[in-house]
């Protein structure tokens, strides 16, 4: 490959390369940011709980979210350090580079300098020349004045750049080497902060084991009200698909069914927040022996005031209150429908038409706690919630 291939060829990767990691540094930045709201949620909802309720269930699901939000934190930050330990290694390299090239370049402008005294020392650069013998040795003479005189402004110039270059490089070094310090300054703060949240996660599980009759009866209540709000939501999926009395089942929207289909994976959040609890079944992380109510949605922590949002465009169904999950908002959209617990007021109600991303209500904000309860069904199904999100 000749020289300028392989140069054609370096700057055609350059060109590719650059968009690719501008992506790159976009994604982590977004996905640190992400992490630190979440952090600062959960935190916001521990304070909140211990100053009003001092729910320990409560307080223990929290912490459990927060340090593994915590460790995520820290593993991003460690992963941006050595990201960064590795730009340093490459400017500094090139740092030492590009100071070879100014040295080599200061001592041939050095020598030209001295060539030029020598020169001039001699006699004065037209008298010479006039003292020619010849016009053959005048011209020479003269263009060896001339290429010595450009050659001395050139390299003048050239050696001015590449210090400027030099100096530019350095200063980027610096300021890396002070972002580098403020990240470890960071890491080791979130590092002192995990460790604080261990503790008192720690105190927690052993508070609670001391009171397990008493939070394995909050748990059994719990339950019941799961319960009960599987019981209503699947009332009124079935009233909706089948009918009720002498009322016929509305028209199945199977445009607006394909569409919702379509977006699996895609639907924007309901709530800005993190999920604390999961779909699906398990156990106590503490009572290990005792299983936890099947959770047929998710519940999303979220900043107190926060509004509640339609994933998807869709008809208001059902607005009704569900002990323990005060509002609860029903969509459908075709064969599928979405619920949203757990909300302090509505600003819709049964029959209205939605838009994607419209106001349905804000979260409720109950003990110290904020929380929305989302569900997802297709038919008389529940799906996980989760796999539908973006």
């Amino acid at each position: 490959m000749s020289v300028v291939n392989k140069f054609i060829y370096t700057l055609l990767l350059a060109c590719l390369c650059l968009p690719l990691m501008a992506q790159s540094s976009s994604y982590q930045e977004k996905k640190k940011k992400d992490i630190e709201k979440e952090i600062n949620v959960l935190q916001a909802q521990i304070k909140k709980n211990d100053a009003k309720s001092k729910d320990l269930l409560e307080k223990f699901s929290l912490t459990e979210k927060l340090l593994s939000a915590r460790k995520k934190q820290l593993n991003e930050s460690n992963r941006q350090l050595k990201a960064l330990d590795g730009r340093i290694s490459v400017r500094r390299k090139r740092a030492q580079e590009m100071k070879q090239r100014v040295d080599t370049l200061d001592k041939y402008y050095s020598r030209l300098l001295v060539s030029a005294y020598k020169s001039r020392k001699m006699s004065s650069w037209y008298v010479y020349i006039l003292s020619s013998e010849s016009v053959g040795q005048a011209y020479r003479r003269y263009n060896y004045f001339k290429s010595l005189s450009d050659n001395l402004k050139a390299q003048a110039v050239e050696l001015k750049n590449a210090r400027q270059d030099l100096q530019g490089e350095l200063d980027s070094l610096t300021a890396m080497r002070k972002e580098k310090q403020q990240l470890r300054r960071t890491h080791e703060l979130a590092l002192n902060d995990l460790k604080k949240e261990e503790t008192s996660y720690k105190k927690t599980i052993s508070t609670l084991k001391k009171n397990k009759k008493k939070y394995t009866a909050q748990i059994n209540k719990k339950r019941k009200q799961m319960a009960q709000l599987d019981r209503e939501i699947e009332k009124i999926v079935n009233k909706a698909i089948k009918g009720g009395g002498k009322k016929a089942p509305a028209p199945v929207d199977y445009v607006l069914d394909g569409e919702f289909s379509k977006n699996k994976g895609k639907l924007p959040w309901p709530v800005q927040g993190t999920i604390v609890e999961r779909y699906g079944q398990r156990f106590h992380p503490v009572f290990t022996h005792v299983k936890m109510p099947f959770n047929k949605g998710v519940n999303i922590a979220a900043s107190e005031g926060e509004k509640v949002k339609a994933v998807f465009e869709g008809v208001v169904t059902q607005v009704v209150v569900i002990p323990g999950y005060n509002l609860c908002v029903m969509l459908r959209h075709g064969n599928y429908f979405t619920f949203y617990c757990k909300l302090k007021n509505t600003v819709v109600k049964v029959g209205d038409k939605v838009k994607t991303g419209q106001e349905l209500g804000m979260v409720d904000t109950s003990a110290g706690v904020t929380r929305l309860h989302f569900e997802v069904w297709k038919g008389n199904k529940h799906q996980n919630p989760e796999n539908w999100l973006r």
